[in-house]
C-alpha cells in the first residue's frame, strides 16, 4: 500500500481574521465574536482574548466578566461565506484533490506527488499563496492520514505548519492529551478521564475491546485514531453535491398557496436532514416545470447556513421570481447545494433566545416522531 501524504488546512481564528481584514484597528485587540446580549454564545475569538479564559461557545456573559476590554462584533455570515469561497477557489486551482471540510478547514490528497515535488515544499507554497491572495493567516498539518495531520494543525497554530512523517506519528501522538482527538465529543472525553484516561498514550494501550463494550462502535474507532490509523479517503469537493426534493403533480396546477405549502413541506425536511447531518448549505436554486414540459431554474448563493428561516425567505423569493408566466405547473422542485460540514449554532449571531428554544423543540419532535410531525403553517 502506497504510504499516503494528506495536508489539512485551518483558517487560524477564522473569523476574526476576516473582521481584521476589514478593519485593520482591530490588529492586536482582543476581539470576540459572537451574540452581544448575555444570552449570546462566542462563536470565535483572537489569541489575544483566548489568555484571559475565553473559548468558542461560552455564554457571552461569562466572556464579558474574563475580558471586559475585548472588542465585541455580532459577525456577519455573508462575509465569511464570501472569504471562505476565496480560500476555497485558490485551493481548488491547483490541488489534486481537495475536500472542503468546513467553512474554514480543508484536506489536500498529495499522495503520489512526492514523485515529483516535495510534499511539505507544496504544501509551504500553497499556504503562502493562500495568504497572499487572501490576507488571511492560516496554518497546515501534513502526516499519512486525516486523524495525524488534522492534530498536527492544532499544533501548528497560530499561523504554523507542521509535518509529521509516518515513522514519528507515534512518537508525536503518545504525549497529547486525548482531548486533540478530532470529534471527540464532550461526554466522551469527560467518560475517558473518570476511567483514568488522560493521554492518548494510554487509550492506545487499552484493549480494543473494552473501549469498544465502554462507547459501542465508536470505540474501536476511538483506539484507531489514538494508535494513529485512519483510512478515511478525502472525497473530493464539488459545489455540485447537494440535497434536493421535487413534488410532479398528477394535474397541472396554478394554485400558488398550494405551490407555497409544498416548498414549504420541501424545504422544511431537507433542512432538517442538513441538521441531523451536521451540514450546512451557500446555494438555493429552484426548479419550475411547466405542463408544456418547459423547465425553468433560478439559483441564488446565500452565507453559509442551515436555519429553516433563512432558506425559506430565499426559496419564496427565487420561485415569486421564476413563476412569472401563470402556466399550469408540472413539477416543483427545490435543491440546497454548495454543502459543507459544520453545525450552525442557533445562538452565535441571534440573540432571540424564543428562535433558539424553537429551533431546538421542532428537531428534538422530528427525530422522535418523524420529519413530518411538526410543519409551518404559513412561508
Amino acid at each position: 500500500m502506497i504510504p499516503r501524504n494528506i495536508v489539512h488546512m485551518d483558517l487560524d481564528t477564522f473569523f476574526v481574521s476576516v473582521e481584521r481584514l476589514l478593519n485593520n484597528k482591530l490588529n492586536g485587540l482582543p476581539v470576540i465574536i459572537g451574540g452581544l446580549s448575555d444570552r449570546g454564545v462566542v462563536a470565535s475569538c483572537s489569541y489575544e482574548s483566548r489568555k484571559f479564559g475565553v473559548h468558542s461557545g461560552m455564554p457571552t456573559k461569562m466572556a464579558k466578566m474574563l475580558c471586559g476590554d475585548a472588542v465585541f462584533i455580532r459577525g456577519d455570515m455573508d462575509s465569511y461565506s464570501k472569504y471562505s469561497h476565496l480560500v476555497t477557489d485558490v485551493i481548488a486551482e491547483i490541488s489534486p484533490l481537495y475536500e472542503k471540510a468546513s467553512i474554514d478547514e480543508h484536506y489536500i490528497d498529495l499522495t503520489g506527488m512526492e514523485r515529483f515535488f516535495g510534499t511539505l515544499k507544496w504544501a509551504h507554497e500553497l499556504r503562502a499563496k493562500i495568504t497572499k491572495e487572501t490576507g488571511l493567516p492560516i496554518s497546515f498539518g501534513l502526516s499519512v492520514n486525516k486523524t495525524v495531520s488534522k492534530i498536527a494543525t492544532g499544533e501548528a497554530k497560530p499561523d504554523g505548519e507542521l509535518y509529521i512523517d509516518g515513522n514519528h506519528v507515534q512518537e508525536f501522538l503518545m504525549p497529547l492529551p486525548v482531548s486533540k482527538i478530532p470529534m471527540l465529543g464532550k461526554q466522551t472525553s469527560h467518560k475517558l478521564m473518570r476511567m483514568g484516561v488522560f493521554t492518548i498514550k494510554t487509550l492506545s494501550e487499552m484493549p480494543p475491546e473494552m473501549l469498544e463494550f465502554v462507547f459501542g462502535k465508536n470505540g474501536r474507532s476511538l483506539w484507531k485514531k489514538a494508535n494513529g490509523v485512519d483510512n478515511t479517503p478525502v472525497v473530493q469537493y464539488s459545489e455540485r453535491k447537494s440535497i434536493s426534493s421535487e413534488t410532479t403533480f398528477d394535474i397541472d396546477t396554478t394554485d400558488v398557496e398550494r405551490l407555497r405549502r409544498i416548498l414549504i413541506s420541501m424545504v422544511e425536511k431537507n433542512t432538517f436532514e442538513l441538521r441531523k447531518k451536521q451540514k450546512l448549505v451557500s446555494i438555493v436554486t429552484i426548479k419550475i416545470r411547466y405542463s408544456n414540459f418547459d423547465t425553468h431554474t433560478m439559483q441564488k448563493r446565500i452565507p453559509y447556513t442551515s436555519f429553516d428561516h433563512v432558506l425559506l425567505q430565499t426559496a419564496r423569493e427565487l420561485f415569486d421570481k421564476l413563476y412569472s408566466r401563470r402556466m399550469l405547473i408540472r413539477l416543483i422542485g427545490v435543491k440546497f447545494s454548495g454543502i459543507i460540514g459544520g453545525v450552525q449554532q442557533l445562538n452565535l449571531f441571534e440573540n432571540s433566545e424564543e428562535m433558539v428554544n424553537l429551533y431546538q423543540a421542532m428537531d428534538s419532535i422530528r427525530k422522535r416522531y418523524g420529519n413530518k410531525a411538526i410543519r409551518r403553517a404559513v412561508i
